[in-house]
């Protein structure tokens, strides 16, 4: 085996019903009541799902499907799905209304803003998350605090001053920020804390958010439909707190109950602690700096409601180096002759860098074996994020950094 390697395990804890994240807070009514939030957003289209028949036909596959989300709005990144959403439900409770109630234009308007006053919201993030809630306050005439982690890349943060937020790069890790935030709101009479995160007292924030976030895996299981796959066989979602990872999870254990699709969840292994709490068969944090290129998974504290979810449906858990991602990056904008390209972040690109390595190199023959991973396999991967820090970009696809071996 390679220096720098790949590391997993498949789920061997008991199986059970997921708890109320799975039973309710991931229903199907709650998932088309986020989407049918989100359509009221002016300008909203579902993101592409990517067809790419030649790099399926060179892993061996019968089809591999990538959700582009780099055409998210302007963000370039999926983290709008979930803040948006979550600021939504957040004035809709104030005003004593259900989300379903409202639509974007009455949350945005003057009366709106006057029955519910000043609020700030605080969020923690790597960029993407941080710059989707700005979004949001900003177009809903409030205001909001940000934080990013060290090491942060400084185009992430003034891409979040861009839509009108106070933020700044701390000298804590993103776990150690997210308390930061939290007591920063806490002190604010206006303060409301906008996280993925959760600890005791602290979850239908994050649940809201694991809602909005559902609607992505809603779209690209109706676009697989109508390029003619009844569902994805494989699917392969990366984990930062793992609020995403549950939501894809929670969505396709919802609506296909024990036929659902194999599904892997993705980490950085400088930051795997739902890797590690799977080992371990109970949540486990992982400390230090978390320093990785994919910045969007360096989370060393997994969300609980999300966990539930994993470790009673998930199949495989997987700790990836960060070449791995690199790999996908390239491979993913250098496509095979008649793919499209897809411009793919740090953070979005490592699961189809897996499958991409699963399939190919003969030291993962025993991953790809366990996986299933054949010529009847339809795979379904979420790049998550687009070019958000176009130097960190080139650096990776056009100059080589972090190769793969």
């Amino acid at each position: 085996m390679k220096k720098n390697a790949i590391r997993w395990t498949a789920n061997t804890m008991p199986h059970f019903d997921g708890g109320s994240a799975l039973a309710s807070l991931l229903s199907a009514q709650e998932v088309e009541k986020a989407r049918a939030f989100h359509r009221t957003i002016p300008g909203y289209l579902a993101t592409p799902l990517v067809k790419l028949d030649k790099l399926a036909a060179f892993l061996g596959l019968k089809g591999f499907y990538v959700k582009d989300e780099s055409q998210r709005f302007n963000l370039k990144a999926f983290k709008m799905l979930g803040a948006s959403y979550a600021v939504a439900r957040y004035i809709a409770q104030r005003l004593g209304k259900d989300i379903s109630e409202l639509g974007f234009e009455e949350l945005v308007s003057a009366e709106t803003r006057a029955k519910v006053g000043e609020i700030t919201f605080y969020a923690a993030t790597d960029g993407n998350h941080g710059r989707a809630v700005a979004w949001a306050a900003g177009r809903l005439g409030q205001k909001s605090v940000i934080c990013m982690p060290v090491g942060s890349s400084q185009a992430r943060l003034e891409n979040i001053r861009g839509e009108g937020a106070e933020a700044w790069i701390t000298d804590m890790n993103y776990d150690d920020a997210v308390r930061y935030v939290k007591e920063l709101a806490e002190r604010d009479p206006n303060g409301v804390v906008v996280q993925d995160t959760t600890w005791p007292g602290y979850e239908e924030i994050p649940g809201w958010i694991m809602q909005g976030y559902s609607a992505m895996a809603a779209e690209a299981d109706e676009q697989l439909k109508l390029l003619g796959e009844d569902k994805p066989t494989h699917v392969f979602v990366q984990a930062g707190v793992g609020a995403l990872a549950g939501a894809v999870q929670g969505y396709f254990s919802n609506f296909y109950a024990s036929d659902g699709p194999v599904t892997t969840i993705v980490e950085a292994s400088a930051a795997d602690c739902i890797y590690r709490s799977a080992l371990a068969n109970q949540l486990v944090a992982v400390g230090g700096d978390l320093q990785t290129m994919m910045a969007g998974l360096a989370c060393g504290e997994a969300c609980s409601l999300s966990w539930d979810v994993l470790r009673s449906r998930a199949d495989f858990f997987v700790s990836a180096p960060d070449w791995v991602t690199a790999r996908g990056m390239r491979v993913m904008a250098a496509p095979l002759r008649g793919d499209a390209p897809i411009i793919s972040g740090e953070s979005g690109a490592v699961g189809a860098g897996l499958v991409s390595v699963v399939c190919s190199d003969r030291d993962y023959a025993g991953l790809r074996k366990a996986l299933g991973l054949n010529e009847h396999s339809v795979v379904l991967c979420f790049s998550t994020e687009g070019n958000t820090d176009p130097e960190a970009w080139r650096s990776i696809v056009w100059d080589g950094l972090c190769p793969s071996y």
